[in-house]
């Protein structure tokens, strides 16, 4: 019976990698938290004194980091909150295709193909007119949750 082999065809994400705990009155200014299922870079902490009830409430206002929206949480500071593993990487541009992806060739020197440009408009006409003009671009990128984007550009010079 145990000599068998088991297998588990698995199609879901286990997602719990995404995240990491962390008590919410720990949490400070330029930190992140995820408020509504999204990852957030935090702006403002406010802590409220204990009430009758016992818990001092920490009061959040925070950016998500991919679309700028503002969202606010109010969390007991003895609880745990949901931290995103944020990540930068710096990739060097290779090319734009006309459907709006970027070609990105990552350390190792394969490409990377899945980006989208970013929605960002002084950002997009940073890259696209430093493309244009021959420049060699860096592109930070962002993921946090499975989501990417292009959060920064860098001119490293002529080609």
């Amino acid at each position: 019976m145990s000599d068998e082999e088991h297998h588990f065809e698995s199609k879901a994400d286990a997602g719990a990698s995404k995240t990491y705990p962390q008590q919410a009155g720990t949490i400070r200014k330029n930190g992140y938290i995820v408020i509504k299922g999204r990852p957030c870079k935090v702006v403002e902490v406010s802590t409220s004194k204990t009430g009758k009830h016992g818990h001092a409430k920490c009061h959040f206002v925070a950016i998500d980091i991919f679309t700028s929206k503002k969202l606010e949480d109010i969390v007991p500071s003895s609880h745990n909150c949901d931290v995103p593993h944020v990540n930068r990487t710096d990739y060097q541009l290779i090319d734009i295709s006309e459907d709006g992806f970027v070609s990105l060739l990552t350390d190792n020197g394969n490409t990377k193909d899945d980006l989208k440009l970013p929605t960002d408009d002084s950002l997009l006409t940073q890259i696209k007119d430093g493309f244009a003009e021959g420049k060699d671009l860096v592109v930070s990128v962002m993921s946090a949750m499975g989501e990417e984007q292009i959060c920064a550009l860098k001119d490293i010079g002529p080609k």
